[in-house]
């Protein structure tokens, strides 16, 4: 028989999926089918042997979860074996009396051989099996296995919070904590299975007991009331058989009980097996070994003791301990040398690996995104999340629009934070935080709508809009009453766009208008050549960039605004004049991105004298507007924000017209108790475009 290809064969249907139908088949046969005696000493023997495979399998495991199986192995072995039971008691009952073969070779050989062919000596040796599996192996096993799992569920929470704040620290990357978290998970499912796997081991104890007796009565009964045998007979022919059967199983089932105890006894985290654990923890001090052959030398020595048995032990016990220390002196021996070889220089470089380096200063991120534990699904792909990819498609967007790369967003949880709140970071300082309901969505509510909605109220993180969230189900129904509805992910995603927006001249530096210029250097090489270094340094480029961005000025004409630097560079090396001229050399595509193709632009100004004011204001106090009287400055916002919203409800953007002189300082008044508002200078506005004055804001407007 070629036993090759049988095992390729079996792998093969096990790859295919037949493996665990069949083993479901193979036991349903062995409970129904009567079997011959040939197929019960097959069967038998497969199970001895995949008893051992599983014991050998337990002590050559690293750790319990290299065998992460092994509850459900548990159930297969035991059903197994019962199915076994059932069907030797088939055979057993219904052909004991033709003799001590009837049931096959194997119960034979257990029934007559192990225990001398005499039934009394097997029930006593079965019963002393019962016992050591029962109630110490099994009722141990499960003990600590109830511990076990009951200590390692307690632990999860402290494992993920060590998990978080290794990722915190930048110990471990994303990918690493992923998979401790998959880790804990698996030893806690792993330890609970084991729980309730050794109520499986415990109940077949019990079952071979039942079983046993079962078989001993109806053997009894059957032998002298259908085959007229004697009582003596009878008990002779069937309870040896009976005995033989319980034998077989009881071995096997020994051996997965102790393979049971193993398993959940095992210290977690060690890399060795269990072999290499014993020899190396038992053995590795000679001392213990050197004092207990002194003590069995003793006792050898003493008249009436066996003596021969005792010195060779104590002579054995003494060379184990000579040959572990004499090993352990070659070890240090060895070390020492290699010492002597390192050179001076690299003791040193192995001195200076222990200090600290500038390695172990992690920087900040430039974008961070912290999410508690109920949100990681949104950013986490394996289950089904979709927020990573929203977030590359913000920073795509935004690219394109402001005109340099967008930084990556670091993405994290925080156990700090609550379940359902996200934190958005800038340069390591929180810009943005908000609270979500990851099952269900938001209805917001434009400014426009007819009628109400049943749910959370709230408000959009990225607007401060009034908000609902609502269950699913209400989706339709929210976006025929006017609300625009929008899932968990696209509520981060905005507000991180919002955020990123309002903050971009914060994300450009150097390393981008570097990158800008070498991207401008392969088509305009002579215009970049002549900017930097000749008539202005990159600092002063940096800083007229990031003032545009500041001013929501795109920076994608990166020709128009170089070579206006070159131009007006020679001239002044101020970054605000740089950027009032660069302003105006965009000054089509800043009211295109304001005003679209309009021809005619809806524009308010400021009365003559206030702007006279601001005038002689600024020329005496500087541009930090010290000497605008403090009243008159709240009545010209007042005035201002109520003309900018009345444009606003009509549809138009609300732009105010003024002087080139006083507009940056304007421009920053208004930046942020105004946000809608655009500030333009007169000499920004196309030659092609008209002008037409809504409102005139005036001192006592």
């Amino acid at each position: 028989m070629d036993f090759a290809k049988i095992i390729a064969t079996l792998r093969s249907l096990t790859g295919m999926g037949l493996g665990a139908p069949l083993v479901i088949l193979m036991l349903l046969a062995l409970l129904v089918l009567p079997l011959p005696a040939f197929m019960l000493d097959l069967f038998f023997t497969f199970n001895i042997a995949f008893s051992l495979i599983i014991l050998l399998v337990v002590i050559y495991s690293m750790k319990p979860l290299e065998f992460a199986s092994f509850p459900t192995v548990i159930l297969v072995a035991t059903l197994l074996r019962l199915a076994l039971n059932v069907a030797s008691t088939r055979v057993v009952l219904m052909k004991g009396h033709e003799g001590g073969d009837a049931a096959g070779k194997v119960i034979e050989a257990f029934g007559s051989f192990v225990i001398g062919g005499n039934f009394a000596v097997g029930i006593v040796v079965f019963a002393i099996l019962v016992v050591i599996n029962f109630v110490v192996v099994t009722k141990g096993a499960g003990r600590v296995a109830e511990v076990s799992a009951r200590f390692t569920l307690d632990a999860m929470p402290g494992k993920q919070m060590a998990i978080d704040a290794d990722l915190n620290s930048g110990l471990i990357n994303q990918d690493e904590a992923r998979a401790r978290r998959e880790e804990v998970a698996a030893e806690a499912d792993f330890y609970g299975s084991m729980d309730g796997a050794s109520k499986f081991v415990r109940g077949d104890a019990v079952a071979g007991i039942i079983i046993l007796f079962v078989n001993v009565i109806g053997g009894l009964a059957i032998g002298v009331g259908q085959h007229d045998m004697g009582f003596a007979e009878a008990a002779n022919a069937y309870v040896l058989l009976t005995i033989g059967d319980g034998l077989v199983a009881q071995i096997p089932a020994l051996l997965l009980s102790v393979a049971s105890a193993m398993v959940v006894t095992r210290v977690r985290g060690s890399k060795q097996d269990l072999g290499q654990q014993v020899s190396a923890q038992l053995f590795q001090d000679p001392r213990t070994l050197v004092v207990t052959a002194c003590v069995m030398g003793l006792l050898g020595i003493i008249p009436g003791m066996p003596n021969m048995v005792f010195i060779l032990l104590a002579g054995a016990l003494g060379g184990a301990a000579y040959l572990i220390d004499h090993r352990r002196k070659l070890e240090e021996e060895k070390a020492l040398e290699m010492e002597r070889i390192v050179s001076p220089q690299q003791q040193l470089a192995k001195a200076e690996v222990k200090e600290l380096g500038w390695d172990d200063v992690m920087p900040v991120d430039t974008i961070g995104l912290e999410v508690g534990y109920r949100l990681i699904p949104l950013v986490d792909r394996n289950q089904g999340g979709q927020l990573m990819t929203r977030i590359k498609g913000v920073r795509k967007k935004l690219s394109q629009e402001l005109g340099f790369l967008i930084p990556s967003v670091h993405i994290r949880d925080n156990l700090d934070l609550s379940p359902t709140t996200y934190r958005i970071s800038l340069m390591g300082v929180t810009v943005g935080e908000a609270e979500i309901i990851p099952e269900k969505e938001m209805a917001i509510n434009p400014g426009r709508v007819f009628g109400s909605l049943q749910g959370v109220a709230c408000k959009d993180p990225a607007f401060g809009l009034d908000a609902v969230w609502i269950e699913l189900a209400q989706k339709d129904h929210a976006q025929t009453l006017g609300y625009t509805v929008v899932d968990p992910g696209t509520v981060v995603a905005t507000h991180l766009s919002h955020i990123l927006q309002s903050n971009a001249y914060e994300l450009f530096g150097y390393e981008e208008a570097q990158q800008l210029l070498d991207n401008l250097a392969k088509v305009a090489p002579k215009l970049v050549e002549d900017l930097v270094p000749k008539t202005l340094p990159l600092g002063v480029v940096v800083k007229v960039l990031q003032n545009l961005l500041q001013e929501k000025v795109a920076i994608r004409d990166m020709r128009t605004i170089a070579e206006t630097l070159a131009e007006y560079g020679a001239k002044s090396q101020d970054p605000d004049i740089l950027t009032s001229a660069v302003r105006v050399s965009l000054g089509r595509s800043i009211v295109h991105e304001i005003n679209g193709v309009q021809a005619e632009i809806p524009v308010i100004t400021l009365d003559p004298s206030l702007e006279q004011i601001l005038h002689k204001s600024l020329q005496t106090a500087g541009e930090g507007g010290a000497g605008l009287e403090p009243g008159l400055a709240e009545q010209m916002h007042q005035s201002l924000e109520e003309s900018a919203q009345r444009m606003e409800m009509e549809g138009q953007a609300a732009v105010l017209l003024v002087s080139s002189f006083i507009r940056p300082w304007l421009a920053r008044f208004v930046r942020h108790s105004i946000p809608g508002l655009h500030v333009l200078a007169y000499n920004e506005i196309p030659q092609d475009r008209q002008i037409r004055v809504i409102s005139t804001v005036g001192q006592r407007a």
